[in-house]
């Protein structure tokens, strides 16, 4: 089926001619794609002032990106002043927007058919003419939307490529032949896969949101289950191994030894309740602030429930809520790298909690007689995690 889904009054998100199915079978981590027109009459959610004044927070990530004497330069903000950069060839770029504007997030909501888990952020950069990163490769998927103005984009195929430091900050690849060479106007999106060099120029000032999409690396996930071990005070048993014959060889590390202590390595990655908590926690875990504004006057979770049948509970951009099969069905899930478990009277409130932006009362009606949902719930809003729209 094609995806077709209202974003905001100004903006329609679709994949045209090309099915949901489609674009995971053939393109997904495969291919580069470019949607004409993936959103009609796309607004851009925020302006550059807008953009510019988020990149004087401090909490907020951000860079500059130029070339002076035809060397890259790169900095990082907090920004207050551009006009030293004058009116070509330089780019502001903001991480994690979605966190800090409603607006935004919004633009996370068409690629609901990829799994909460792997998005990373959204990414907005302000172009002016002759505006760029150079070129480079990402080990990440992003769905580049163009916003107001036109650049260009050229990408190559997957392969070889050279990668250096053009400034210790940037790194790029060797010059490449594109397989992509289009412009790109408002609305317009383009999926690149990892892997595959791109390089974009703005033709006229512009504005620019990457939905990027991330997944982790064994280092990762074993580190984090390290991590978990350690904080939980688990996996502290010694090898045990009576009855053993005697030793020669006092610098060998024999077959049965090193079988033996790779059986206790992976009797740790064969707990799954274990490996969910430790996963649950590290994908849950938000690398960029988020932007929580705690209540001056907190609810007791009666107040809060009498409340909330007036207005939507609306969950906060960014905020990473799951759960794992291993261990949902015991009412556990996990936010923002917190593991809270509800017992499993509470599994479908679970699911409600961390499937939806948006909670009605209704929705967790069946389960807000459990004390310990109740009080949870008012902490959360009581900390910035879900708010009340009013």
């Amino acid at each position: 089926m094609a995806l077709s889904l209202t974003v905001s009054a100004m903006s329609t998100f679709t994949l045209a001619n090309v099915s949901i199915d489609d674009f995971l079978a053939k393109h997904w981590q495969q291919q580069p794609l470019v949607i004409r027109g993936g959103f009609e009459h796309f607004a851009d959610p925020l302006s550059p002032d807008e953009l510019a004044g988020l990149a004087c927070e401090e909490q907020i990530e951000s860079r500059l990106v130029y070339r002076r004497g035809g060397e890259w330069q790169a900095e990082h903000g907090p920004f207050d002043s551009y006009e030293r950069l004058g009116e070509r060839d330089w780019t502001l770029i903001v991480q994690a927007a979605n966190h800090w504007v409603p607006e935004v997030a919004e633009l996370v909501k068409p690629f609901a058919f990829l799994p909460k888990w792997r998005l990373d952020d959204v990414m907005i950069s302000y172009a002016t003419p002759g505006g760029g990163v150079g070129p480079h490769i990402d080990r990440y998927d992003v769905f580049i939307c163009q916003g107001s103005g036109r650049r260009r984009w050229r990408v190559g195929a997957r392969g070889p490529h050279r990668e250096f430091a053009a400034h210790a900050a940037l790194l790029h690849c060797d010059p490449f032949e594109p397989i992509i060479d289009v412009e790109l106007l408002p609305g317009d999106i383009l999926y690149l896969p990892p892997g595959f060099p791109h390089d974009g120029v703005t033709l006229e000032a512009s504005m620019s949101f990457s939905v990027g999409f991330r997944s982790k690396s064994p280092s990762e996930l074993v580190s984090a289950l390290a991590d978990h071990l350690l904080d939980k005070e688990l996996g502290n048993e010694l090898l045990s191994d009576p009855g053993r014959p005697a030793h020669h060889q006092q610098g060998r590390i024999d077959a049965t030894d090193f079988a033996r202590l790779r059986a206790q390595m992976q009797a740790m990655l064969d707990d799954e309740a274990v490996l969910a908590d430790a996963v649950g926690a590290m994908l849950s875990r938000n690398k960029c602030e988020l932007d929580l504004q705690p209540l001056q006057e907190p609810f007791a979770p009666a107040e809060l429930l009498e409340y909330w049948r007036q207005a939507p509970l609306l969950r906060i951009g960014g905020l990473r809520c799951f759960y794992v099969d291993a261990t949902v069905a015991a009412g556990v899930c996990y936010i923002d790298g917190t593991r809270y478990n509800f017992g499993p009277a509470c599994h479908g409130a679970v699911l409600a909690l961390c499937d939806n932006d948006e909670l009605d009362h209704a929705a967790l009606a069946p389960w807000l007689e459990q004390p310990e949902l109740a009080q949870a719930l008012a902490q959360w809003v009581n900390r910035g995690y879900w708010y009340f729209d009013d």
